[in-house]
């Protein structure tokens, strides 16, 4: 029987049967509802006064219609339809679904909060419902009261985050519950290189990586599991990412165990705990997503497919220890305790240190701050160290959704690095001979302006960037002859003093019919000071003098091949064309 019904009958049955005790005194009061929000009635003198019985009746019935009240606002509160997680993320319930800034998007509405900058969103319907299965509130002593102590905002609830470049669009998770939110992505792409490599091999991206081919870049799936404050997330990474993120990596080189193996087929995967003090407090450790560099790991949450070379060139995950502080809803402090500058394992004997300040005063401006340093990073040089700084403004300068431009954004990031120690030096060129020290350096920036229309339907950004990496310390390694950053390559060298400046520009179209899906085409144009672009004759030995020892490439990975010259050009222009999927 539903809700209301139970509460007519009920009421009615009371009623009936008070009648024929004590009609007149019944007439007289009403029905004994809402009596708080009434203006007092005039005195009307009881006929009788009345029986212990008839109060015990009356008490009764207040009794009935509050356990009515109860149940519907269960029913209610637990009706289908209702998406959302479920717990209020201030109780560490679910957790923060990681995107490369750690910051997912908020809610639209105020029926939705979003947990602790980031992850799926919350219903606070759902909240609601949890809530008063918990039953009424406990009855206190006179006087005092028994309103609970309320909790603090979410952190980044208060405004809409979706529009922001590096988080992801989806303001729901489907099939979410209070224990876990599932995770999926698919990433598939085509592109096009006008280079036309005969071996189909992209060099110089973190995100492209074979060209005229239909390839399928990142396969996630996991999600969120969450429960009385603990948390852990895990997500999968098959297709193309798995073997290309741990080729960057050379911190396997040092010492057995093959930790690019252990790790290649998980993106994020980590534990952790929710403390219920300031605005909350989370504690994890394992790898998850690096924050420098703006753009997310997932193409679905950025407003571009291949960032530029600020983006692209520095880390995408971790593999350590991380605190997420937010003493505000404005406000999160993050501390980090790393392996290395993404690595599996540390390159020499000293670990990396960093921390993020993310500060969001409104719904149109974010501020992200990235700090790195202490980290011994360069394989085979202990005492080398590195110090990096990445910092991003966002700015959402335009919003009507009743009109075709329905939005209007734009992101500046500025990065600056160097190293020293180990014969480099942070600030200019010292010493001859021997003991010169050359400049060891990184500087970059990168910008980008995003338009949507229809109500957001459709999107647009222009944008690129440039970087100044003299020693080549962070420019990727291009994959000549199966190079990686642990073996290296004779034909492309990373040699303290060795210059390289690059340059970049994009344009991209999105189609997004549904917050799951986004259709994307993108034109990119990329230029270096040196050859660095795979050309026509691709990067891949035709011919070997002896037996291959890996298909298809001559010796070792990254050696010297007699009669070989890899084809690299300063110009590459390519079209990507994506299908990107989040649920």
């Amino acid at each position: 029987m539903p809700t209301l019904g139970k509460k007519v009958v009920v009421t009615a049955v009371v009623l009936v049967f008070l009648s024929v005790l004590c009609p007149g005194r019944l007439l007289a009061d009403g029905d004994g509802k809402n009596e708080a929000a009434k203006a007092k009635p005039p005195k009307i003198e009881a006929p009788a006064p009345l029986t212990e019985r008839e109060r015990l009746m009356l008490d009764r019935m207040e009794q009935l219609e509050q356990r009515v009240a109860e149940l519907e606002a269960k029913s209610n509160a637990s009706a289908p339809g209702v998406s959302g997680v479920g717990v209020s993320a201030t109780t560490g319930q679910p957790p923060t679904s990681v995107t490369r800034n750690d910051v997912s998007a908020a809610p639209a509405d105020a029926s939705v909060v979003q947990p602790k900058g980031g992850g799926a969103p919350v219903s606070t319907t759902v909240a609601s419902a949890n809530a008063a299965a918990i039953g009424p509130p406990q009855a206190t002593e006179k006087g005092k009261s028994g309103a609970a102590k309320p909790q603090a905002a979410e952190p980044f609830s208060f405004a809409d985050f979706t529009w922001l470049n590096g988080n992801a669009r989806t303001k729901d998770t489907p099939y979410a519950n209070s224990f876990f939110t599932p995770e999926i992505r698919a990433d598939v792409d085509y592109v096009y290189d006008f280079n036309h490599p005969s071996d189909d091999t992209i060099g110089g991206s973190s995100e492209v990586f074979r060209s005229n081919e239909v390839q399928v870049t990142q396969l996630g799936v996991g999600g969120d599991f969450h429960y009385n404050n603990v948390r852990a997330r895990v997500l999968t990474q098959f297709g193309m990412y798995s073997q290309t993120t741990p080729r960057n990596d050379a911190s396997p080189s040092r010492g057995q165990w093959q930790l690019d193996n252990a790790y290649r087929y998980v993106s994020e995967a980590y534990g952790g705990y929710h403390f219920n003090a300031l605005h909350g407090i989370n504690v994890d450790a394992g790898i998850f997503m690096s924050y420098i560099g703006l753009f997310s790991y997932y193409q679905f949450d950025n407003w571009a497919y291949q960032p530029s070379y600020v983006s692209s060139n520095t880390p995408w995950f971790f593999n350590g220890v991380r605190v997420q502080i937010f003493p505000t809803e404005h406000l999160k402090i993050e501390p980090w305790f790393v392996n290395g500058w993404q690595s599996y394992g540390r390159f020499n004997n000293r670990p990396g240190f960093g921390m993020q300040i993310l500060w969001r005063p409104n719904g149109w401006l974010s501020v992200l701050g990235n700090q790195y340093a202490f980290g011994e990073d360069a394989v085979g040089f202990p005492g080398r160290v590195r110090y990096h700084t990445d910092d991003s403004i966002e700015v959402k300068y335009y919003e009507n959704q009743e009109n075709f431009l329905s939005k209007a954004a734009f992101s500046l990031t500025g990065d600056m690095g160097c190293e020293h120690g180990g014969g480099v030096s942070c600030d200019t060129n010292h010493g001859t001979g021997a003991n010169f020290h050359p400049k060891q350096s990184f500087l970059g920036y990168m910008l980008y302006n995003r338009l949507w229309f229809h109500k957001d339907q459709y999107g647009l950004t222009i944008g690129g960037g440039k970087i100044n990496n003299p020693g080549r310390y962070l420019v990727l390694l291009p994959p000549i002859n199966g190079a990686t950053a642990a073996s290296g390559t004779p034909y492309f060298t990373e040699n303290p003093g060795d210059p390289f400046k690059a340059w970049d520009m994009s344009g991209t179209f999105d189609y997004m019919p549904s917050q799951y899906i986004t259709f994307r085409w993108e034109f990119d144009h990329r230029a270096a000071n040196v050859p660095y672009f795979s050309g026509p004759g691709g990067v891949t030995p035709t011919s070997c003098p002896t037996a291959p020892i890996v298909e298809n490439i001559c010796g070792s990975p990254g050696a010297f091949v007699p009669g070989f010259t890899p084809d690299l050009k300063k110009i590459e222009n390519r079209i990507d064309l994506a299908i990107l999927v989040k649920f």
